[in-house]
């Protein structure tokens, strides 16, 4: 017979309401780094899923062209997150986040006024301001999202983490589903430049809030009631932050000397050009292959997963805490990849809002834990670096997916002439069933090593 504790540990709608009765009581500092971070994935998303598009009809580049430089943006994010994720372990996430918000609005300026400077086609006027203004946005997405995931590092405490980060991953996509309904009317007005407008407003907004809401006072109370720190902690980890460099003892340190380590996120690679395909390819396949009240509401299918993700990551990970990272690897990549197969059936809005649908449920399975992982194995003052550097497979698959994707586009779903689009998504079906296959391959050698970070995580 089990005792009346026991029952209550094991009571499955306490397990799930605990998680969200804990996180509610996140330090004020915590919820304006959500705030903003609702901000950032509006104007984020919803800039990327027109930006090949900006480049074809403002600009005038090719498919293949305007492929390259999304790809090469979005690329560059992660490429800088690798080389700036420290930053905000050295200068504090408020600085951190306040100097990113900064660099991200006045880029995102110079690209919504390039048009006015005149010309078409590659190394025009317009379009070196609009690779200057995106060049700005990746400097400061690079230690933008480092430094939010410090603050939760910092501002949880272990009963709270994984929802914390789950939150963070949530409401990402919440505000990346904003677009959605807010971009297709104003777009429809005053065409793309106005929508970036929007959101280059928004952007000062953030940097606003991120110096109101997150004060000097609330970051340090949100420290120590999470975890603790106390002035000579501070101080010591102030010191350790400030050694000087060290080529020897920063290789003998990486991360990446792990074999394990490097395999679990380099694998990851081919399912994560769904994430890729999102923005590269699936806009131009709903405006290309789809019936006109279809196409013409593009945004708001092309935008659906992030609202899914909002809806399903909380759930999904106070259903899971316990659950070891690798097997969520393996049982949510698969959820995600195999849905892709649908759309290589032929265009069809059921079939399209299917493979939305479920492959949502998938990423909701293992993305944020796979940022929770990257975070927690991180040493103390090194969450910026090692959230950096798990972020690089994800510059690798960016830069891939995009010297193909454009082509590919051309080839089997121009936007004149006959198109193929079944082949396109059984090629990127196949591909993308290659992680959860090697994860499950893999899981023996792997052995216990997630599983023991992930369960030391969640307790």
């Amino acid at each position: 017979m089990q005792s009346a504790p026991e029952k209550q540990k094991k009571n499955p709608f306490k397990e799930l309401i605990d998680p969200f009765v804990a996180f509610a009581h996140a330090p004020r500092a915590l919820w304006g780094v959500n705030l903003t971070y609702l901000i950032e994935g509006m104007c984020y998303f919803g800039a990327l899923a027109l930006l090949a598009i900006y480049f074809n009809r403002e600009v005038g580049l090719s498919d293949a062209q305007a492929g390259w430089i999304v790809g090469a943006f979005t690329g560059g994010i992660t490429l800088a997150m690798f080389f700036f994720g420290e930053l905000a372990d050295r200068w504090g996430v408020r600085i951190a986040l306040a100097i990113s918000l900064l660099l991200m609005f006045f880029g995102r300026s110079l690209l919504t006024v390039g048009v006015a400077f005149g010309g078409s086609g590659m190394w025009s006027p317009v379009f070196f301001a609009s690779i200057g203004g995106l060049l700005l946005v990746v400097l400061g997405y690079g230690m933008y999202q480092p430094a939010a995931y410090v603050a939760v590092r910092q501002f949880t405490t272990p009963k709270t983490a994984a929802m914390g980060y789950a939150a963070l991953y949530a409401v990402m996509n919440l505000g990346g589903f904003i677009p959605g309904l807010l971009s297709p009317p104003v777009r429809s007005a005053f065409g793309i430049t106005g929508i970036y407008w929007v959101y280059t407003a928004f952007t000062a907004l953030s940097v606003l809030l991120i110096l109101g809401i997150t004060t000097k006072a609330s970051v340090i109370a949100a420290r120590r009631s999470s975890r603790g720190v106390d002035h000579e902690a501070e101080e010591a980890q102030k010191n350790r932050v400030k050694e000087p460099f060290e080529l020897r003892r920063w290789l003998r340190e990486h991360p990446l000397r792990d074999v394990k380590f490097s395999f679990f996120i380099f694998i990851l690679i081919p399912v994560q050009t769904l994430f890729a395909h999102q923005w590269l390819t699936l806009p131009q396949y709903v405006d290309r292959a789809f019936e006109p009240w279809v196409s013409q509401n593009m945004e708001f299918f092309v935008n659906l997963n992030p609202l899914l993700i909002f809806v399903l990551t909380p759930l999904v990970a106070a259903l899971t805490s316990k659950v070891d990272v690798y097997r969520m690897m393996i049982i949510g990549t698969f959820v995600m990849a195999a849905p892709t197969f649908l759309l290589a059936i032929g265009p069809n809005v059921t079939l399209l809002m299917t493979y939305i649908v479920l492959m949502s449920v998938g990423e909701a399975m293992w993305q944020p834990r796979f940022l929770q992982l990257a975070a927690e194995l991180a040493p103390e003052g090194k969450t910026g670096q090692y959230m950096g550097i798990a972020q690089f497979p994800w510059f690798l698959t960016k830069l891939l997916t995009s010297l193909y994707s454009g082509t590919m586009l051309a080839q089997y779903v121009p936007e004149t002439g006959g198109q193929n689009s079944e082949l396109l998504w059984l090629f990127y079906a196949v591909i993308a069933m290659l992680s959860p296959i090697a994860l499950f391959l893999a899981r023996k050698w792997m052995g216990g090593k997630l599983k023991t970070a992930a369960v030391g995580a969640s307790e």
